[in-house]
């Protein structure tokens, strides 16, 4: 069983919810990021969702850009993501999900980065910018390799065209809270449960939900409709507030924020086994 299927999966046994923080891959560079993932980890979250920094990503607010921007500039490369994953992986139970825009993938060659990626340690996919109608051949390539991809479904989505994505989803569906770009706000939409119930009735998969969760309050708000809660800008602007102090002041802030957030889940998860 792929991991994140079997975090999940251990997560609806015990009723317990997932934290599912975002994080740059590079920023501010990679040894940063291989100290985070463990201190992520260890302060309660279940998925970790690994941006690859992209020069036009999609949907993504000021915070993210920002931190993506940071680091292209200081020549993150994916395969150097990839063996900074690797080194890291044996020390994590954590899922990892590599969230990376379709345009890299194609000019990597779509079999060559999910053979590599699963390599490296990852567990799954987020394509932002690929549609469904062209899906088809990642779905299968990431299917025969065990592994998932999650689709987004966007607020506005028509529930006949959302029931088709998260046919094409595995692992879980991802839902955004809101249409626009990612960031902070100070509330969650007042239709949100009505959202999920929906979806509820046209899926089996976990529901986790992104985009503008930022405190404790609203993973609490989010994950007693949902299965887990992302948290994107939030944490990646706790990065960049850190960069210019040594390396474990940083990780120990960032560390401090995610325990906070992890407050806002129902109950302590269940370990998660390797």
């Amino acid at each position: 069983m792929n991991r994140i299927d079997r975090i999940f999966q251990d997560l609806r046994a015990t009723g317990g919810k997932a934290l599912m923080p975002f994080l740059t891959a590079g920023d501010p560079d990679l040894p940063a990021t291989a100290q985070l993932l463990p201190a992520i980890e260890q302060a309660g979250a279940s998925v970790v969702e690994v941006g690859i920094p992209f020069s036009d990503p999609i949907a993504d607010g000021p915070v993210i850009q920002a931190s993506m921007s940071h680091a292209l500039e200081r020549g993150v490369r994916v395969s150097a993501i990839l063996e900074m994953i690797a080194s890291v992986r044996p020390r994590l139970s954590i899922g990892l999900v590599a969230m990376v825009s379709y345009s890299i993938v194609h000019r990597l060659g779509l079999d060559r980065w999910v053979q590599q990626a699963k390599a490296a340690g990852f567990d799954g996919f987020i394509f932002p910018d690929l549609p469904l109608e062209e899906s088809r051949p990642a779905q299968e390539a990431v299917a025969s390799a065990g592994m998932i991809l999650s689709m987004l479904i966007a607020p506005t989505t028509p529930i006949e065209r959302a029931r088709q994505i998260a046919q094409a989803s595995s692992g879980f569906v991802y839902l955004l809270s809101r249409a626009g770009i990612t960031g902070e706000r100070a509330t969650l939409p007042p239709d949100l449960p009505q959202r999920i119930s929906q979806l509820r009735q046209i899926t089996d998969l976990p529901i986790a939900v992104g985009f503008g969760i930022s405190n404790a309050q609203q993973v609490g708000q989010v994950v007693s409709v949902a299965d887990a809660a992302i948290v994107g800008s939030a944490l990646m602007r706790q990065v960049a507030q850190h960069r210019q102090e040594p390396p474990q002041v940083m990780t120990a802030q960032v560390g401090r924020f995610v325990e906070q957030l992890a407050a806002g889940l129902p109950s302590k998860p269940a370990a998660i086994k390797r």
